[in-house]
C-alpha cells in the first residue's frame, strides 16, 4: 500500500506520518512511515505463526503455485477469476494492477466464473502471473501516486502496463477499445477481443 520502511540515522528528524522507530546499537533506526495507516507491526514469539498469517495461500513465485494448483482451486467455485487470484487464501501478493495485467496476458476475462476456467487457461494464467510479477520486480514496482522502493526511487512497471488504468483506450494488441467493469469493488480493465 502506501507505507514504507526506511533505514536512517537514528538522529534524523521525523516526518508527519512516521509512526514507529526501531533503534539499533549502531546508530541506525528502522523507521515505519504510513500516511494511510493500513499497516501494523507485531511482535511474534519464535517458532510460532501469527494469526494473520495462518490461512495464507501460496506465494506466487514458488514452484507449487502452478496450473494444476490453480485449476483445482477453481473447481466448484462461483467466484470470478479475478477475485480468486486476488484472494490471499489461495495465492498471496496479487493486487489489482497485477491481476488485470496477468488476466490480459493469459487472455482471460476478469469476470469469468472460476468453474469455467479450463486447465490450459489455468496454466496460461499462472505463467502470466509469474511473468507479470517478475517483470514488475525488475522494474522496481509500479508507482502510480506515492509508491517508492527501499532506495527511495519510483517503480517503472507503469510504463509496461497493457490494460490497467487504460479503460477506453485502444488495446495494444488489436486496437479494440478496452472495457472497464467493477469486480468485487475493484476496477477491472480488459480487452473484449483478446480476453475470453
Amino acid at each position: 500500500m502506501s507505507g514504507r520502511l526506511r533505514v536512517l540515522p537514528a538522529t534524523q528528524s521525523h516526518e508527519k506520518h512516521d509512526h514507529v522507530d526501531l533503534v539499533f546499537r549502531n546508530g541506525k533506526t528502522l523507521r515505519y512511515h504510513d500516511p494511510r495507516r493500513f499497516g501494523s507491526m507485531h511482535w511474534q514469539p519464535e517458532n510460532t505463526v501469527h494469526w494473520t498469517l495462518q490461512n495464507l495461500g501460496l506465494e506466487p513465485l514458488i514452484d507449487e503455485f502452478d496450473g494444476d494448483y490453480l485449476f483445482k482451486q477453481t473447481r466448484k467455485r462461483t467466484a470470478r477469476v479475478k477475485s480468486l487470484i486476488m484472494n490471499s487464501q489461495i495465492v498471496v501478493g496479487i493486487g489489482n494492477i497485477y491481476a488485470n495485467e496477468a488476466l490480459f496476458l493469459a487472455g482471460v476475462r476478469p469476470q469469468r466464473k472460476c468453474a469455467n476456467l479450463t486447465r490450459a487457461e489455468s496454466i496460461r494464467l499462472v505463467t502470466a502471473i509469474k511473468n507479470v510479477l517478475e517483470e514488475a520486480i525488475k522494474a522496481g514496482g509500479t508507482t502510480l501516486r506515492d509508491y517508492f522502493g527501499v532506495d527511495g526511487e519510483t517503480g517503472y512497471f507503469k510504463m509496461a502496463l497493457h490494460v490497467y488504468g487504460r479503460g477506453g483506450e485502444p488495446c495494444l494488441r488489436c486496437t479494440t477499445p478496452l472495457k472497464t467493469v467493477k469486480n468485487s469493488q475493484r476496477q477491472s480493465v480488459y480487452c473484449p477481443m483478446c480476453q475470453h
